[in-house]
């Protein structure tokens, strides 16, 4: 892994005399107040402004504070005109610009592509406040205000629009945000050190043209330049004679075992393609030195196919040991991607965790609540990135696969700060996680062959042999956050890895015994392994094995708690028969689904490419590999919903015409076999969806959600409803949740959640 200058190693800026300022200003008043005459750098922000370690605004605004620069908020601004973008006043370094903790377009619409009627980052909870592709728009009138100021573009929405891609609620490729947005520089994944090295340099007077060689940035050139070797990899096919090229598919370190090879039982490559398969050796080809040209924009548009197998292309760079820089056509505009970002040390973890966060909202608010804050703010992120690799989530192209960790000591430190700052503190913590629960301090036994690895999983198909599993560290952590005074109770709220999690039966008992609010929720997504190997995802055996040791600790314990399960419906690879299947297992186990979530395309996520192309970016792709059943039809989706949903009645109407087309009229009767009954009662004002809470609201004396007593039926059929005290609420995203790119809205921080 290259080395990189560490955070905390900079100059710092002479306006660090200074010092920090309780909030960042958000208005000329806040600036007056502080003593400043302007600001040296502006963050505009699409999330309410929250001076919180799970906002990005806050995060990037206290590091830069850190460095010596002063920062302004502009947060949710009215983006009709440029006025709102020049009220802190001209920057003199540069605008920062980003959509806020979430994809606008995410934070706007539903996965059925309808306008959402609130959003978690805005106070009182009132929607309509951003725009759509909010990065564009604001990057735009930023360039209106004042056009000789620097534009730089950051945050998640940017991250996963760094080249052309699928735009699910247009239906069509669009470009790379950079040339939309015309940004000077666009920052993607955990940019800490892409921000700091650019403000750096802007204040020693470099023109930010100039700024290209920074890990983690994307910008604009004009041609390859001096010293580079290119690998042309614009085209599958090759028509009559067959040119040796190089491959970029092939791990050209020398860890073979970490290289993806062509799958098992995969059909043999058509004669008339291209044989990419020999590397030539050459005198210039250095990894630091080489550049992929990827499909352009005008191929991949229009070519489902090219786009595909730009999609793998990308996700076998994003190792930052060993991943080249990759380049794009779009017109006549050369976007230029360099590798991804070093990940942090602890050492630096720390230091941006350990800044000296407010941690709430800015006053300007005047105690508005605001949900996505309320929701996090007893929590605690120990860690970033994600190694599960699932296809519908974001995590690896934002945060990488790398797991980031913070120490012991900083984590029990934020406890303690929370404990005696935040108001309203009752001594529950209520997570201690990140994009997953249980990642934490788990890496690969060997460095070299981590720097190397071209696998985009450590977990899928199965454990890598390489990974080291020992949940230890975590366990110690747990056991000292909770001895701490004024500490009741230490939830986990982050989605569990399961499969890791039986690898350390010690882990499962300790979170079983101790945190667990009565409740644990669990992703398998699916039980079929059709889906599941479109995800990455393990076999439904993993679950059984967690639920077994799960129920037997529980007992062990004297606690009556329980596994939530989520599933995701019409996620590509899915047929009607697989969805059938999953009901069947539901209704076995006695689960009904109230809160169901039907696959959402977010930008740039294998799934997404998978839905687009009908094709596998999993398997070298070419005109005749294999296809991906994919679920695209408003009615056919609603199938899949209903399948989830077996237990309502509105549905099973959609279900009994179904299952008589697919010739399973067998499982259409009043048995305890049999998926839906054969009568139809009156559903007028009954039986609701409660995707506003986690039980089945009562409406008729035929709803079948009522158990005697009078009690609410939850997402487990037969227990009792959940209370605020005993359990944490769903967070929305940024400590570290899920991308975007899975079936449920991501949380706060722009962190799409792994499960």
């Amino acid at each position: 892994m290259p080395a990189a200058k560490a955070l905390f190693d900079y100059p710092k800026y002479w306006a660090e005399c200074f010092g920090a300022a309780p909030f960042m200003p958000m208005s000329r008043a806040e600036m007056d107040l502080l003593g400043w005459d302007s600001c040296d750098i502006i963050i505009v922000t699409g999330d309410a402004y929250v001076d919180h370690p799970s906002f990005g605004m806050a995060i990037i605004g206290r590091l830069l504070e850190a460095q010596g620069f002063r920062v302004g908020i502009i947060a949710q601004p009215d983006w009709q005109n440029k006025d709102d973008f020049m009220k802190l006043g001209k920057p003199n370094l540069f605008y920062g610009v980003a959509a806020g903790n979430m994809d606008s377009m995410i934070n706007r619409y539903t996965a059925d592509r309808k306008i959402r009627s609130d959003d978690a980052y805005t106070p009182g909870g009132e929607a309509g406040k951003r725009p759509d592709r909010a990065s564009l728009v604001y990057a735009q009138r930023c360039r209106e205000a004042y056009k000789d100021v620097p534009v730089v573009l950051g945050g998640i929405e940017a991250s996963l629009r760094r080249i052309a891609h699928y735009d699910y609620w247009q239906d069509k490729v669009r470009r790379s945000i950079l040339v939309d947005a015309k940004a000077d520089i666009l920052l993607y994944g955990n940019a800490e050190r892409a921000i700091v090295e650019i403000a750096q340099r802007l204040s020693r007077g470099e023109d930010i043209a100039q700024i290209t060689d920074i890990r983690g940035t994307a910008f604009i050139r004009r041609d390859t330049p001096e010293g580079w070797f290119e690998i042309d990899s614009t085209r599958i096919d090759r028509p009559g004679k067959i040119d040796k090229i190089i491959n970029p598919y092939v791990n050209t370190q020398d860890t073979a075992a970490c290289a993806i090879e062509q799958g098992k039982g995969e059909p043999a490559e058509d004669p008339q393609a291209a044989k990419v398969v020999q590397l030539l050796p050459h005198p210039r080809l250095e990894r630091d030195k080489t550049v992929i040209r990827l499909p352009s924009y005008d191929k991949v548009k229009s070519d489902a196919v090219l786009y595909a197998h730009a999609n793998r292309v990308l996700h076998l760079e994003t190792n930052p040991g060993n991943a080249r820089a990759l380049v794009q056509l779009h017109g006549d505009h050369e976007v230029w991607i360099n590798p991804p970002p070093i990940p942090l040390s602890m050492e630096e973890m720390d230091y941006i965790f350990g800044l000296p966060y407010a941690r709430v909202p800015h006053p300007a608010y005047e105690g508005a609540r605001i949900p996505a804050y309320e929701m996090i703010r007893f929590s605690v992120n120990i860690m970033r990135g994600c190694f599960g690799g699932c296809t519908f989530c974001s995590i690896t192209e934002h945060e990488g696969r790398i797991i980031q960790n913070r120490s012991h000591d900083s984590i029990i430190r934020e406890i303690e700060e929370i404990r005696d700052k935040v108001p309203g503190f009752t001594g529950v913590i209520s997570d201690l996680g990140g994009p997953t629960a249980n990642m934490y301090r788990i890496a690969c036994k060997s460095p070299e062959i981590e720097a190397a690895c071209r696998k985009p999983s450590c977990v899928f198909p199965g454990i890598c042999d390489n990974l080291n599993t020992d949940h230890s560290a975590l366990i110690e952590l747990y056991r000292d956050a909770r001895e701490l005074p004024g500490v009741k109770k230490i939830l986990i709220a982050s989605g569990l890895r399961y499969d890791l999690a039986v690898e350390s039966p010690e882990y499962v008992k300790e979170l079983v015994t101790h945190h667990v609010g009565g409740y644990l929720k669990i992703a398998p997504e699916h039980t079929e392994e059709g889906p599941l190997t479109k995800m990455m995802k393990p076999g439904i055996g993993s679950y059984d094995r967690f639920k077994q040791m799960f129920e037997k600790y529980s007992k062990e314990a004297g606690k009556e708690q329980y596994l939530i399960p989520y599933f995701i419906a019409a996620h590509p690879g899915t047929t009607d028969e697989d969805m059938m299947n999953l009901a069947l297992w539901l209704k076995r186990n006695g689960f009904r689904a109230d809160q169901v979530q039907a696959f959402y395309p977010s930008p740039m996520a294998t799934a997404t490419a998978m839905y687009h192309t009908g094709k596998n970016p999993l398997r070298k792709v070419t005109y005749k590999s294999e296809g991906v059943d994919i679920v695209k039809g408003e009615r056919r989706r609603r199938l899949h919903k209903a399948f989830l949903r077996y237990h309502d009645p509105k549905n099973w109407p959609m279900l009994r015409e179904a299952l008589t087309a697919m010739g399973r009229a067998d499982l259409i009767g009043n048995g305890k076999h049999q998926l839906i009954p054969t009568f139809q009662p009156n559903t007028e004002g009954g039986y609701q969806s409660a995707r506003r809470k986690n039980s089945t609201p009562v409406g008729s004396k035929k709803d079948s959600g009522k158990k005697p007593g009078g009690k609410l039926l939850t997402q487990h059929t037969g227990l009792p409803p959940r209370s605020l005290e005993d359990s944490p609420k769903r967070k929305p995203a940024g400590k570290g949740g899920k991308p975007a790119g899975g079936a449920r809205k991501p949380r706060a921080g722009g962190k799409p959640r792994s499960r």
